[in-house]
């Protein structure tokens, strides 16, 4: 168990790695002539997405489903009521806490996590054991997704509390409709806002609550009860640079390519996972792809990623992580 002198140091250590990486630009709130949410703006606000305050409480800009725009407060917290977000799991994973990575050696040597078995874990995360869509393909295990995942978003130059802070984020802006009672409980959808931006990217959202009660296949106390999915729009140049250097795909190929790329099913089990174990799931429906994460937000290129694939971005993001 995380004992509460750990979980202070993961919110230091994590404050640290934000700051070192963060992309968000600053931004006087108080002197900046718009409304902040719950009221909105009829024009879209001159101001970048995310931006911080001087007081370091983030925002970010969407649009409602009036048109209107609309300033969020999306500060990552473990007060939230939807879920905690500042936690790593520092008992396992001391150095994913102090770096925002992990050390190859230490998950080399892990034989549980949260005390429970890496066996038991594997087989709680196939297909229709806790979950009928699974949180690991057959042929994977939770530690080679782990590792595959974590050399990847080392190769992107980024960390995991970075690629789990936008998902996070987005949770909080359902967050805060739901306290506000914007949410379509007849429904059982989020209807409220369309889209909103990050890093000149617009990221279109749809949400829904579910039956709920998805269990964790970790003992950490985590259980799912929103799907949410998420994409964003190709530029004409992306979609010419996929044709020029994918040629060779079959045309159901390149569609994968793009889906997997620009496309995320996930909910708020997902974004914990990568922020505690920096575990993306498997190969799944619900897989939070660290490369469609970055790509999604804008946290890099095609060109970037492409190059970090070493041109094989097809294969990628769709072969096993199997060791």
């Amino acid at each position: 168990m995380i004992t509460f002198s750990r979980i202070t140091l993961c919110v230091l250590l994590l404050g640290l790695i934000f700051r070192s990486f963060t992309q968000d630009s600053q931004v006087q709130t108080d002197t900046i002539p718009y409304r902040i949410y719950p009221q909105t703006n009829e024009t879209k606000p001159d101001l970048p997405s995310p931006f911080l305050d001087a007081d370091s409480q983030e925002y970010v800009i969407a649009v409602t489903k009036e048109s209107m725009f609309a300033i969020i407060p999306v500060t990552l917290s473990n007060d939230r009521d939807i879920c905690k977000q500042l936690i790593v799991d520092t008992t396992d994973f001391p150095e994913l806490a102090r770096t925002g990575l992990h050390s190859e050696k230490i998950l080399s040597r892990t034989k549980t996590i949260t005390g429970r078995s890496i066996e038991e874990i594997t087989e709680l995360g196939r297909p229709n054991r806790l979950s009928s869509a699974g949180f690991l393909a057959e042929d994977e295990t939770i530690i080679s997704v782990i590792k595959a995942d974590n050399r990847i978003v080392r190769q992107l130059g980024l960390t995991h509390p970075q690629l789990a802070k936008p998902l996070f984020q987005v949770l909080n802006m359902m967050d805060t409709d739901l306290s506000l009672d914007r949410w379509n409980m007849a429904r059982h959808q989020w209807e409220n806002i369309q889209y909103f931006f990050y890093n000149n990217q617009i990221v279109f959202v749809e949400a829904e609550d579910t039956k709920g009660g998805q269990k964790s296949i970790f003992d950490d106390g985590i259980e799912g009860g929103f799907y949410i999915k998420l994409w964003r729009e190709f530029t004409e140049r992306e979609l010419q640079f996929l044709s020029k250097h994918y040629q060779h795909l079959t045309p159901a190929e390149l569609t994968i390519l793009k889906t997997y790329l620009s496309v995320i099913n996930t909910g708020e089990i997902e974004p914990q996972y990568i922020m505690r174990y920096g575990f993306y799931e498997g190969h799944t429906f619900w897989r939070a792809d660290p490369i469609a994460i970055s790509f999604i937000f804008g946290l890099k290129s095609l060109e970037e990623i492409d190059q970090i694939a070493d041109g094989k971005l097809y294969d990628l993001l769709t072969n096993h992580f199997t060791e």
